[in-house]
């Protein structure tokens, strides 16, 4: 990911004394007294401030002698699951359908508290309502294809029928049989320089990319479930796949724009907004007021704010491309530096384009 300007030092030292997570990404801290740089967020005791030093990269920290944090793990990907953690997350997903106690973890080396700490933070459930939503997504996808609701339940894992459907129940808000052709959408979390991101798709397009720490994704989540009559359950496909690729291509700097398909479901109005938030191309910025003239309601600009704030397919969507009428940053959900990282990051990509351009212009 290209470079970025480091906050004021009163700001990070002040962040970094409150294990602010919203600076993520933003920077990291070097401990001169121990050898060893952290995450902002790390829960380790913290040191006295004249004692810290601050980088905006890893390398960084890493080319001035320090060693990462073992509490924090700062070299991994944000939002990514730690070392220790992912054989357990391949087993669930070998066999959704499988049970799991605290006496499994143990037997595999861990600890049942710090599994249920890390998918608290990380999803909002413990571990054992995830595996539970991983059994009721198998069951539901059995239904899906044709399978009787009483074979379903019983090759996923559930006991009685009738423990099947007061899962799928809470849930779903319905009978398993009333929603057997509900879209079915597939939640899950991929990591990224400026933080974990929330994403959902169906088999067909990506319906939800928020950044996790936003305060408005829970309303999201229930919004799409609602607007779809659909069935959010953790998961993967080939769309969140190819999505998590062209994340990763873009934040490396590698890609402008996104081919994987995005459907976005609102109010005509929205709709209208949100595409032509689409044609604002990477590099760009565009104000409010020029929005709403461009929409057809050029005296409607809170209107178009508010539609913009109701976007939720960041960065596809990217309502981080529009601006106040002074050219100043305001009004976005992920925070605003993330706003200016995602514009900063766009600008070099165009900036290394136009370069490439140049050179191979000047040597033909």
């Amino acid at each position: 990911m290209i470079g970025h300007d480091l906050p004021p030092r009163e700001e990070m030292v002040d962040a970094f004394l409150r294990r602010d997570a919203a600076y993520e990404g933003v920077f990291f801290t070097g401990v001169r007294t121990t050898g060893i740089f952290c995450r902002p967020g790390c829960a380790a005791r913290k040191p006295n401030p004249e004692n810290v030093e601050f980088f905006a990269t890893c390398r960084d920290a890493l080319l001035a002698g320090y060693r990462p944090c073992k509490r924090c793990f700062p070299m991994e990907p944000l939002g990514g699951a730690p070392g220790w953690l992912r054989p357990l997350l391949a087993e669930v997903e070998a066999d959704p359908t499988r049970r799991w106690r605290d006496a499994d973890l143990r037997q595999r080396g861990l600890d049942p508290g710090r599994v249920r700490r890390w998918f608290r933070a990380g999803y909002g459930m413990t571990f054992h309502a995830y595996s539970r939503s991983r059994r009721l997504a198998e069951a539901l996808g059995r239904i899906r294809r044709g399978e009787a609701v009483a074979r379903s339940a019983f090759d996923a894992g559930y006991d009685s029928l009738s423990g099947f459907q007061e899962a799928f129940r809470k849930l779903a808000g319905d009978a398993p049989t009333a929603r057997k052709d509900a879209p079915v959408v597939k939640v899950t979390r991929i990591p990224t320089p400026l933080g974990p991101v929330v994403a959902g798709a169906t088999d067909e397009a990506v319906r939800l990319l928020e950044f996790a720490d936003r305060r408005m994704l829970p309303t999201q989540l229930q919004r799409l479930q609602r607007r779809l009559g659909a069935v959010l359950t953790p998961g993967d496909n080939p769309v969140l796949a190819q999505l998590h690729r062209e994340l990763d291509e873009y934040f490396a700097g590698r890609r402008l724009s996104f081919e994987v398909p995005v459907v976005a479901s609102g109010t005509p109005f929205q709709e209208q907004v949100w595409g032509e938030l689409r044609r604002i191309g990477a590099g760009e910025t565009m104000s409010y007021a020029e929005l709403a003239r461009r929409v057809g309601r050029a005296t409607a600009v809170r209107a178009v704010a508010r539609a913009n704030g109701d976007n939720r397919v960041a960065i596809l969507i990217p309502c981080h491309r529009v601006v106040g009428s002074d050219g100043k940053l305001t009004g976005y959900g992920g925070g605003l530096w993330r706003k200016q990282r995602l514009l900063d990051l766009e600008h070099g990509l165009i900036a290394g384009e136009r370069l490439l351009d140049a050179v191979v212009i000047g040597g033909s």
